[in-house]
């Protein structure tokens, strides 16, 4: 992992994040279930967002994840959580890309999950904080479902792209 320190910001890497941001809110905007209860939504933003982290690392989660968040809550009209959604779901990808990237399965799932339990946590705090901690608490399970999901679909795109898709961690 020393390497990512060091990785090149290459035409070809900020163009692949940016398709990945891409495909990640498309995918999202029309896979999205509202949550009237916690004033936001389920999608499958997670899932992106492990893709890029554990193909691209740190950066590459951070990036994604943070992007992703927030112009999803811009485009689907929850603006109010945009600045929550670039901290938390950065943070998410960071994780997971700077402790998953490039390391077996068995430690992958652990990884994924504490990322998951970052995520869960900083939407819990964002509810509580916009809301009441009731829409914080209410948030917790249909959030751990999201990145858990994502987790899911994250595995085996991972599996079939890693191998046609240069990175540091297979080049």
């Amino acid at each position: 992992m020393a390497g990512q320190q060091h990785q090149k910001v290459t035409t070809r890497l900020v163009t692949t994040l940016g398709i990945l941001i891409a495909a990640t809110v498309v995918i999202s905007l029309f896979f999205h279930i509202p949550v009237p209860l916690t004033h936001g939504y389920i999608n499958l933003c997670d899932a992106g967002i492990f893709i890029a982290a554990l193909l691209f690392g740190r950066r590459g989660g951070a990036i994604v994840g943070g992007a992703s968040g927030l112009l999803l809550d811009l485009l689907l009209g929850y603006s109010q959580y945009m600045i929550f959604s670039l901290i938390v779901h950065g943070l998410e990808g960071w994780i997971a890309g700077q402790f998953g990237a490039g390391q077996r399965k068995g430690r992958q799932v652990v990884v994924l999950g504490v990322a998951v339990v970052v995520m869960v946590t900083g939407y819990f705090i964002s509810d509580s904080i916009m809301y009441t901690v009731a829409t914080g608490l209410i948030g917790i399970p249909t959030n751990l479902i999201q990145g858990v999901v994502g987790g899911l679909i994250a595995f085996p795109v991972v599996t079939q792209v890693k191998r046609h898709v240069k990175t540091e961690f297979n080049a």
